[in-house]
């Protein structure tokens, strides 16, 4: 910490200024002779692309009331008005004055993901609310706005019902990546049916003001929509003052935040203005409580949090008026001295499998909860078996780590009707109802696809082309196979100078891996030159069929893996392997914490993505020795 940071002793709303930023900081640092007394150790920076909408001002209520609770720490905070030019500035300002850790909220991710790259190697960065590109912050906090997109689009389906429906869809700002998130998933449902047309689309920068002049210009060129989904309240309302200027009455209306105030969505659906909202925590309190967290080094922090949003209509809106918007009717633990934990874990695959299950059984000991272990053998069938033995012993959660992402309803809707909470773990599912899992705690898979092309991008410059890829795929049908192989082919994805050769399904095994890559050297040979892995197990069998075949691994073929086990390392140290990205399986604490907080009626986040790092040969050889699996 430097030791000529300036400190402001009260929290301070600025209004987009740089300058008054400045002079505000420079006349506290005068007043109150900072550092003088030791008290206050910490200051936190938050920046803001505007202030206007409620959404906003929620998430800085909240911020500036957690951060109240503690005494070595105080906070400042910046609006942009909508510049990013100026957000931009601000953040620079903020930095020259000493912020120990930075909270940001997005509009445009564009214009945005520079500065806050450049500040993340300088300090903790936290991302607030709408997400930038890439990986180089510190914290994560938002919700799943894909996934809200679907969700509106679900209901979008359920307004109109049958008939004929012509939609307009308001946006929010160009270059934002909540919204292209949201129009994506709601683009990508809707346009599976044959019924529905989004007719028009248009910007509208999260502003009512401007939503209705955009909505009364198309309304005025003769647009008759059906249906209006707006990707914010603000906007929604501003989209209903427009059709009620110009007497269109019946068009159903979708937005989106769920802010219980006056004009909020809550509101809105109380009083029939719009139809549906989506309550979408803005994450200022759970940033706060993070900042304080990461700012006095708590081990184990996660790198993203994906808060749940809750649907909320006519029928279920005074729920949410009545008890807040943290309240939510998903299934919660009473509370209890003894927690009975039941976990199926998948199998004994891998050196990661075996570390993991180690991570939970140690967690579960040292937090006091009663665990059952049982372990499927890498049968999805076993694997429900088991689960429906959890429930018929009656315990209090199940946790599981699923084979494949299909087939889950049955056992899980008979989890849900025993009132008994399922936490996914390692690995995702894709069921209809998503109320039949309460949590998600392991990687961002596509992620780690995409880290491990990166690196193979940047390692191939000097590279004649093309670039022969072997690809050694997971097991069919999994979360992790299907998203890592996604992650790298978008990155490598109209780049010419990479050719995937095949790909080849080595189901997480390193016996798999090796035989699959006995087949891959038999039908191309020299030709290849890197092998894409998606575990360090397939990873370590192909060395071997690489090395029987008489080529060196490491410089005939590269290899890039994912998991960063012990063995891969030792892979790494000694030049076989060339690169490898962290997926952390020591995911045990942060499910029991996760578990405690559950049985304590606290809603706990739709996703909890681990912290991960990657690997090359030389920070393989530094780290080797410091490994826990």
């Amino acid at each position: 910490m430097r030791t000529n940071k300036v400190f402001a002793t009260l929290t301070i709303l600025f209004l987009g200024s740089a300058l008054v930023v400045a002079a505000v900081l420079q006349n506290d640092a005068k007043n109150e002779g900072v550092h003088s007394n030791g008290q206050i150790k910490y200051l936190i920076g938050v920046s803001h692309p505007n202030l206007n909408g409620s959404w906003q001002i929620q998430m800085n209520k909240e911020i500036k009331k957690e951060i109240a609770q503690h005494g070595d720490a105080r906070v400042i905070f910046t609006d942009a008005a909508q510049n990013a030019d100026q957000q931009v500035e601000d953040i620079e300002t903020m930095i020259k004055y000493g912020i120990d850790l930075l909270i940001v909220s997005v509009d445009d991710s564009s214009a945005l993901t520079p500065v806050i790259t450049e500040v993340y190697t300088k300090i903790p960065v936290i991302v607030l609310g709408r997400g930038v590109k890439g990986y180089d912050y510190t914290l994560y906090i938002g919700s799943d706005n894909h996934f809200n997109g679907k969700m509106a689009a679900k209901e979008a389906i359920k307004l109109l019902g049958n008939k004929q429906g012509e939609i307009v869809e308001v946006r929010g700002m160009k270059g934002s990546l909540q919204a292209e998130e949201r129009s994506k998933g709601f683009n990508e449902m809707i346009g599976k049916e044959t019924n529905y047309t989004i007719t028009e689309t248009i910007y509208a920068d999260w502003l009512k003001d401007k939503a209705e002049d955009q909505m009364k210009g198309l309304l005025i060129s003769g647009i008759k929509p059906d249906l209006i989904y707006a990707h914010n309240d603000a906007m929604a309302y501003g989209a209903y003052k427009a059709l009620k200027e110009e007497k269109l009455n019946g068009v159903r209306i979708i937005g989106s935040d769920g802010i219980n105030e006056e004009n909020g969505g809550l509101q809105l659906v109380k009083e029939g203005i719009i139809d549906t909202t989506f309550v979408t925590p803005t994450g200022g309190s759970k940033a706060a409580q993070y900042a304080i967290d990461i700012l006095h080094n708590v081990p184990g922090l996660p790198k993203k949090i994906i808060v749940r949003d809750h649907e909320v209509t006519a029928d279920n809106v005074d729920h949410y008026l009545n008890e807040g918007n943290d309240q939510t009717d998903q299934l919660v633990l009473e509370k209890k001295r003894n927690i009975k934990l039941g976990f199926a874990q998948l199998g004994t695959e891998s050196e990661w499998r075996l570390a993991n299950t180690q991570s939970v059984i140690s967690a579960a000991k040292e937090a006091g909860i009663e665990l059952k272990v049982k372990n499927a053998e890498n049968d999805q069938s076993k694997q429900i078996d088991i689960i429906r033995e959890f429930i018929k012993q009656e315990v209090d959660i199940i946790v599981f780590s699923p084979k494949v992402e299909q087939g889950w309803d049955a056992v899980l809707t008979e989890a849900k009707k025993a009132g008994i909470p399922v936490i996914l773990m390692d690995r995702e599912i894709n069921v209809d109802d998503q109320s039949l899992w309460t949590s998600f705690i392991g990687s961002d898979f596509e992620e780690e696809g995409k880290r491990a092309a990166k690196w193979l991008v940047s390692d191939s410059k000097s590279a004649k082309s093309p670039v022969h890829i072997i690809e050694l795929e997971g097991t069919k049908g999994s979360a992790p196979a299907k998203d890592r192989k996604k992650g790298f082919q978008e990155t490598i994805k109209g780049n010419l100078k990479f050719q995937l050769l095949k790909a080849y399904s080595g189901d997480f095994t390193m016996l798999k891996g090796r035989k699959m890559m006995e087949k891959a050297l038999k039908a191309y040979g020299k030709k290849i030159d890197v092998v894409y892995a998606h575990n360090d197990d397939m990873a370590l069998g192909a060395i071997q069929a690489i090395e029987e075949y008489r080529l060196k691994p490491g410089e005939d073929i590269k290899i890039i893996s994912i998991d960063a086990t012990d063995k891969a390392f030792r892979a790494l140290s000694v030049g076989k392997m060339n690169f490898t990205v962290e997926c952390n399986p020591l995911l045990g604490p942060q499910l029991m914490k996760a578990i405690k907080d559950l049985a304590s009626g606290i809603e706990i986040p739709k996703k909890i993505i681990t912290s991960e790092e990657t690997f090359t040969q030389n920070q393989a050889k530094k780290e080797l020795y410091r490994r826990d699996y």
